[in-house]
């Protein structure tokens, strides 16, 4: 470690899923990276000792605790990455934020509402005080959505009059697949709304740079009944066999809902976990006056793009391939042409996060970006519940300024 850069210690709560991709962030972030600051790996959280500690030394942390008050409490620990369950979200985070740790949160923000406004005040009150928050939508790192988002940006595409959106996933089709937390309210807040459809949500507006204003939405849940979890998992479980005694499945299996953006385009959005054959394709097209353009997740180094001041003898769908060094993040990476996979994204997100909290800056997407997701999310299940019924989006309050 040069003598110039500081060293700002990390404590993660949560080694599952999204654990793993952090450690593997971390890990790799300042060897990739030119960055003034350098993270550490102090120390990760979770509730089983024997599966904690196995953890720490299998993804490169130095300690453990199953203790997150205690991670949190420590005084060599100046990053808090909130990797848990959202029931847990806003807890953690807010105590985080008041002990004067930085803080990443996983997506979506919270389960509620109210917990993301409680989130985004204790961020507000803690940047007073040099203290940053982010909350952790990684697909607005993949450099093709960066590249996106440029192309929208710079007029390329005119006036956006569509964007239609799907995250399609296929792993709880069998009914026979256990009740896991992702699959309980109290846990995770919604079912594929929450967990995929808030993606999708932050990816459109990120990319458009407008903010969805009203919604018509309608849900299912197409099992409702599963068997309980020998042991609770992510997107992987077994069951404690035949004869497993049966839980209610309480969050939906789908969302589908069309939308208006506030700049006047019209959008749809499908967020499923029963699209049989579908392991996790994330697909967005955006339509305007003078082009569009298109990302998939699953050819994540591409971009489709048509421009409409092109010859009509020459006009057609192009395809981008984004692994050039000025293209967003790729000169860290390989010569061009060498493509990059899903992890990177999360190594995009620490990038940035670090590089704020070492120029004093407000990372995006920020915990009030986060909470308009939240309303977003809110309006989508109040018009479900309502019949489909056309809701408008509350409005997130301007920011109170000392």
């Amino acid at each position: 470690m040069s003598t110039n850069e500081k060293e700002l210690r990390v404590g993660m709560v949560g080694y599952a899923f999204m654990g793993a991709a952090h450690s593997q962030a971390w890990r790799t972030v300042n060897r990739v990276f030119d960055l003034p600051v350098r993270a550490r790996m102090a120390l990760i959280c979770g509730r089983d000792e024997s599966k904690v500690a196995d953890a720490a030394g299998r993804l490169g942390w130095e300690g453990h605790t199953t203790d997150w008050r205690e991670l949190i409490a420590r005084d060599d620990i100046d990053i808090v990455d909130v990797c848990t369950p959202g029931d847990s979200h806003a807890e953690i985070t807010i105590a985080a934020l008041e002990a004067g740790k930085h803080v990443l949160c996983e997506k979506p923000l919270a389960n509620t509402v109210e917990e993301a406004r409680a989130m985004v005040a204790a961020a507000a009150k803690a940047q007073t005080v040099g203290v940053r928050a982010m909350c952790g939508f990684n697909y607005r790192r993949v450099p093709a959505v960066s590249l996106m988002r440029e192309l929208v940006a710079s007029g390329r595409l005119g006036v956006i009059r569509h964007v239609r959106a799907v995250y399609l996933q296929d792993w709880i089709t069998d009914p026979q697949f256990p009740l896991v937390w992702r699959l309980q309210k109290d846990k995770a807040g919604s079912g594929a709304l929450g967990d995929i459809g808030a993606h999708i949500i932050d990816l459109t507006q990120f990319v458009t740079g407008q903010r969805i204003t009203g919604v018509s939405a309608i849900t299912e849940t197409f099992v409702k009944e599963r068997p309980l979890p020998a042991e609770s998992s992510g997107l992987a479980a077994s069951a404690d066999g035949a004869g497993a005694a049966m839980g209610q499945v309480t969050v939906d299996d789908a969302a589908v809902f069309v939308a208006r953006l506030d700049g006047g385009g019209l959008a749809t959005y499908e967020a499923t976990r029963f699209a049989t054959g579908r392991r996790n394709a994330l697909r967005v097209e955006i339509n305007g006056s003078l082009g569009s353009v298109a990302f998939d997740l699953e050819r994540l180094n591409e971009l489709e793009f048509y421009d409409a001041s092109e010859p009509g003898a020459e006009q057609g769908f192009r395809r981008i391939l984004v692994t050039e060094g000025d293209h967003p993040y790729m000169a860290a990476w390989w010569p061009p042409g060498h493509i990059i996979g899903y992890e990177h994204s999360f190594t995009h997100e620490l990038r940035d996060f670090l590089a704020a909290i070492a120029t004093g800056s407000d990372p995006t997407p920020s915990f009030t970006d986060a909470l308009q997701v939240q309303l977003v999310l809110d309006a989508v299940a109040r018009s479900a519940g309502l019949g489909s019924s056309w809701t408008e989006v509350e409005p997130v309050p301007a920011p109170v300024t000392a």
